[in-house]
């Protein structure tokens, strides 16, 4: 589909006119696309009122279609679309566009405007996921309307401490990959709510989801984290942790398995499933108050694994930690964040933000754009 095609009935002149010459004459109102292996979800923000959100579900059927994640750009642009006519929701009230950040590489945290080059790099990087769509997606829609695409805080952020990216072993990249996005985001609430500026504290946030990540944010940088994907980190729903590696080394000549299948027992049938059978901690939190011996010790030992973790950042911190802040959807369970709260409660106070709020995140940094808090950056 030509991205020139894609809209019709709008003026991009008029649009970009009436945005440059009222900024304040109404709510800025922000779409927001996340693009998921399985779903695209998208919401529509008024500042900071949310007017709609929903997620379209993609069938193993429909994507059986596609030979690459590429290939999907035009019908998912076009689910995007209709979904938005279905809502009643006009394009032309839009102010901006904001998508995911997909696997790009390393870069400082913050909203950057898309541009050739990062579609460019989106298109043609070895790392194919589904969430490099949104940028791609956020442009094709944003360009007819005379306004702009941005993403924010992608999973790739990297604003470590020099003395962080150091390996062992120096053939192997010691890679910055967490929920950066929502990690932020959450940090900045917390700050608003204890009415101070994320750049004047220390805190250190752990995201928990599927992947789970937690990292150190000194004054408002990320200066060390763990790897959500890499095989790094505590336990998680669908994820290793950190393990041995030798017994790693060992496993991969067993001939027991692939290069792919390897990948996977690290990132996607590890952890919880692996130990368990199911990924889904609601589940493994009922067996565990039935008294499923295997259920509790595979929860108590992701509980351990997390609070080991907000140790090392805490070090990492010089033990100056104004508070922990625990987020992402695992952080509804009562029985997680209470046994985490166990262990660190004597490092820092803690305090919990359950959910995600990806769809949020990414359109109030498109509002702060749009309302001059913070500049959008050039990727390069």
């Amino acid at each position: 589909m030509n991205k020139d095609s894609i809209l019709k009935g709008v003026d991009p002149t008029r649009i970009r006119a009436e945005h440059q010459a009222h900024p304040s004459m109404h709510e800025f109102s922000v779409l927001a696309i996340n693009t998921g292996s399985t779903s695209t979800k998208i919401a529509v923000y008024d500042e900071q009122d949310l007017r709609m959100e929903l997620s379209i579900a993609h069938s193993n059927e429909e994507l059986a279609k596609y030979a690459s994640v590429m290939d999907e750009l035009s019908w998912r642009t076009k689910l995007v679309l209709e979904a938005l006519e279905k809502e009643n929701i006009d394009v032309n009230t839009l102010s901006a566009i904001v998508g995911r950040g997909g696997l790009l590489h390393p870069m400082e945290s913050g909203v950057y405007e898309v541009n050739e080059a990062m579609i460019e790099e989106l298109r043609t990087t070895p790392t194919q996921h589904a969430s490099n769509l949104s940028a791609i997606i956020a442009a094709r829609i944003a360009d007819p309307l005379g306004i702009k695409a941005y993403i924010a805080d992608p999973v790739v952020v990297d604003e470590r401490d020099p003395i962080a990216k150091i390996n062992g072993i120096p053939e192997i990249e010691k890679r910055s990959i967490f929920h950066a996005l929502n990690q932020k985001m959450t940090a900045r609430i917390y700050s608003s709510e204890v009415g101070d500026e994320y750049e004047n504290l220390n805190l250190i946030v752990a995201h928990l989801g599927g992947g789970i990540s937690i990292a150190a944010h000194r004054k408002g940088r990320v200066v060390d984290s763990t790897n959500a994907l890499d095989g790094d980190g505590p336990i998680s729903p669908e994820r290793s942790g950190s393990i041995h590696a030798r017994g790693l080394i060992d496993l991969c000549y067993s001939g027991k398995y692939t290069k792919a299948e390897a990948y996977k027992l690290i990132a996607g049938k590890g952890g919880l499933v692996a130990l368990t059978g199911t990924n889904s901690v609601k589940e493994l939190d009922l067996r565990a108050q039935n008294g499923n011996r295997v259920a509790i010790e595979a929860l108590d030992a992701m509980i351990y694994g997390v609070a080991k973790h907000i140790g090392e950042m805490a070090v990492v911190l010089r033990g100056e930690v104004d508070a922990i802040l625990l987020t992402g959807g695992i952080a509804h369970c009562k029985r997680i964040t209470d046994g985490i709260a166990q262990y660190c409660q004597f490092l820092a106070p803690i305090e919990v933000y359950a959910g995600e709020n990806e769809l949020k995140a990414l359109a109030l940094n498109g509002i702060r754009v749009l309302h001059g808090e913070c500049e959008a950056k050039t990727y390069k």
